[in-house]
């Protein structure tokens, strides 16, 4: 669930990106998982899904390093692409082994500036990352 004012737009990363639409201090929280508002699914549920369904889940979700569940942000925090010097960094808090991942500012980040996250932090399979790779 998103903790500050986003919204996409084209990015000149890949596609669509998220953006932030308020000043973001170093350090601030800017997302984390809440299983009231994102979605937490098992592998045999998406494997059961219509081939379209599944392509399109599997576009915007990630697997959980801790719990191997496919995780859907159900906002447009969805759309935040992959850096290798990302202004963003996700983890799980110590301790935690269910779907607790926070995300926090690593950087000031302006209002209209393109949000980004290291998905190799997170995901146990960051298949895409290939071809989103920048700086």
């Amino acid at each position: 669930m998103t903790m500050v004012k986003i919204e996409i737009g084209p990015s000149s990363i890949h596609g669509i990106g998220c953006f932030a639409r308020e000043q973001i201090k170093k350090g601030q929280l800017v997302w984390q998982f809440d299983e009231r508002f994102d979605l937490a699914l098992k592998k045999e549920l998406v494997d059961s899904l219509p081939l379209g369904a599944r392509e399109n889940l599997l576009n915007y979700a990630y697997v959980s390093k801790t719990t191997g569940d496919y995780i859907l942000s159900s906002d447009d925090t969805k759309f935040t692409n992959h850096s290798n010097t990302p202004n963003i960094s996700c983890h799980v808090p110590s301790g935690c082994t269910g779907n607790e991942l926070v995300c926090y500012a690593t950087q000031d980040i302006e209002i209209g500036e393109e949000m980004t996250n290291d998905y190799r932090d997170f995901d146990v399979d960051p298949y895409d990352v290939e071809f989103v790779i920048n700086g």
